[in-house]
C-alpha cells in the first residue's frame, strides 16, 4: 500500500503533542484587534488543544 502525504497546510498550522493529541493557535487575533480588549488580544496568543470532535480528521491528514 502506499504512503499516506501530509497536508502540507495542515502540517503548517497544527503540532502533534507527546499524548496524541493537536495544539494549534487561535482564531480572531490577525486583525481588527482595536475593538478587542487587551486581555482577549493576550489570551488569543495562547495555543489550545483541538476539539476532540476535529481529533480524527486531523489525524487521517497528518498522519506522521
Amino acid at each position: 500500500m502506499p504512503k499516506i502525504k501530509t497536508h502540507r497546510g495542515a502540517a503548517k498550522r497544527f503540532k502533534k503533542t507527546g499524548t496524541g493529541k493537536f495544539k494549534g493557535s487561535h482564531a480572531f487575533h490577525s486583525h481588527i484587534l482595536g475593538k478587542k480588549s487587551p486581555k482577549r488580544k493576550r489570551n488569543l496568543r495562547k495555543s489550545l488543544i483541538i476539539h476532540e470532535s476535529n481529533q480524527r480528521k486531523l489525524e487521517r491528514i497528518l498522519p506522521y
